[in-house]
């Protein structure tokens, strides 16, 4: 999986969970936990680092935390943000 981090770094991106693709015109929304990921995955983080954020900031387990990136990595892959390799 190749992310496109310079692509991520263009989003505009609200506290309230919107977010503008200035590229496309598209506006998405996210909720706290997708917001979370996508600021660590714009800083360069790991997946594991990603996971370890989830866990602290939210009273999950390390199943939805991982299942959490998994979803949000399909929804950056609908976007063309993610690509596979």
């Amino acid at each position: 999986m190749i992310i496109d981090v310079h692509k991520l770094k263009e989003l505009a991106i609200s506290e309230s969970g919107l977010i503008f693709d200035p590229t496309s015109g598209t506006i998405y929304t996210s909720n706290s936990v997708g917001l979370l990921i996508l600021g660590a995955l714009r800083d360069g983080k790991e997946d594991i680092e990603i996971r370890n954020l989830i866990l602290n900031d939210y009273d999950v387990d390390e199943l939805t935390a991982e299942r959490d990136i998994y979803d949000f990595y399909n929804q950056l892959r609908g976007s063309g943000m993610v690509k596979d390799v």
